[in-house]
């Protein structure tokens, strides 16, 4: 499987030398080259794309005119396409546009109209959802007053740049904390596009709200309940992703914002089928509800894996399972294979761990397990 950081690599490089070559009188091709190329390899991606915009602004006209006006040029004239569409003779698009925009934060801010006309033409031709952050940052109602009419750009990709470059916690990006702490000017822009037609802008509207979710929660859940009253299929399909981890989390409004109840159950489990687990195996086990309501209950059912800690201390991961609507007096049994297998997000530490339930936001049960880990190989 190819490095995800070779996603800017030499070939890529070259093909920005050359389209500034050809564009920028006087362009120094070889030592724009060299400089990037002799320490590109050992670079991981984002520090890749910070590099190359290093040289970048060394090598084209300081006058911010002249340095916009080349960054146009070269630009591919193919938009709407996919992120992956790699650049060409023709010009600059995909993973190229990581650099070039940071170029335009870096040297931009004191001319939003400028930067921003720019941003919104590299966006279509991948994203900008980085570099309009550093704005929105230093002035986040002037930022905000020339994002707003995009709203409704016949663009998907600047449409969707409204929502996801003002996340407050986006991935990669710098935290936008004004927006962290008070997300009320972006709500109208998201309610705007909540109903746009590309699910490519409505799940950025969705995880813009996860990200709310994380420090106003009650919030969101207000949001929820309102954007659910006759709200069609891609509608609540956005709605539920934008509260899957207040779900996870069992908080009541956003619960209730989807009609599900304080669980009216009996539970049996989960009881461990495999006490002792191998690393590398799984851990099964196996539970049975019993809905003791006197109406149909709509139940959303996960697991919770306490994974043991290096202070040996258990730490509770939430895990999905199924959701089951239940007759009064009906029963289900369900059994489950939980993998404990190598991932890049998890260090495992053998002995005890644990696995409990979570039906519609409250707690059942707590069955533990021993997690065997391989030895280390002796040294003589």
């Amino acid at each position: 499987m190819e490095l995800f950081k070779n996603k800017i690599s030499p070939d890529l490089v070259r093909c920005i030398a050359g389209h500034f070559e050809r564009r920028c009188g006087g362009f120094d091709r070889a030592g724009f080259e060299s400089e990037i190329l002799s320490g590109l390899e050992a670079l991981e991606l984002k520090q890749r794309a910070r590099l190359i915009a290093d040289v970048i602004d060394r090598h084209l006209p300081k006058d911010l005119g002249e340095r916009f006006a080349t960054l146009q040029s070269v630009l591919h004239p193919m938009t709407e396409v996919a992120f992956d569409r790699g650049s060409d003779e023709h010009g600059i698009r995909g993973w190229g546009m990581m650099p070039l925009g940071m170029v335009v934060a870096d040297c931009g801010l004191e001319d939003y109209g400028r930067s921003f006309a720019l941003l919104k033409e590299m966006t279509k031709r991948a994203t900008a959802e980085f570099d309009v952050r550093p704005f929105l940052d230093k002035d986040q109602e002037k930022a905000l007053a020339i994002m707003a009419p995009w709203v409704r750009d016949e663009s998907v990709h600047v449409r969707r740049l409204v929502s996801e470059g003002t996340r407050p916690r986006l991935p990669w990006g710098m935290r936008l904390q004004r927006l962290v702490e008070d997300p009320s000017p972006t709500l109208p822009l998201l309610e705007t596009l909540r109903d746009d037609p590309e699910d490519y802008v409505r799940r950025s509207v969705a995880n813009h709200l996860n990200d709310i979710a994380k420090d106003h929660p009650d919030l969101v859940a207000d949001i929820a309940a309102s954007w659910l009253r006759q709200a069609d299929k891609n509608r609540q399909k956005l709605v539920r992703h934008a509260c899957r981890s207040l779900i996870k989390q069992g908080h009541a409004a956003t619960l209730a914002a989807f009609g599900l109840n304080p669980p009216e159950i009996r539970v049996a489990g989960p009881r461990i089928t495999t006490p002792k687990v191998t690393y590398g195996d799984a851990a099964d086990f196996e539970i049975e509800i019993v809905s003791t309501g006197r109406n149909p209950q709509e139940l959303v059912i996960d697991y919770l894996v306490h994974f043991k800690k290096a202070n040996g201390t258990l730490a509770p991961k939430v895990f999905k399972w199924t959701r089951a609507t239940l007759a009064p007096g009906e029963r289900l049994s369900l059994m489950r294979s939980h993998p404990i297998r190598p991932i890049t997000t998890r260090v495992y530490y053998g002995g005890t761990q644990a696995v409990s339930l979570r039906v519609n936001g409250q707690d059942f049960g707590f069955s533990e397990f021993e997690l065997v880990m391989p030895e280390e190989p002796r040294i003589n």
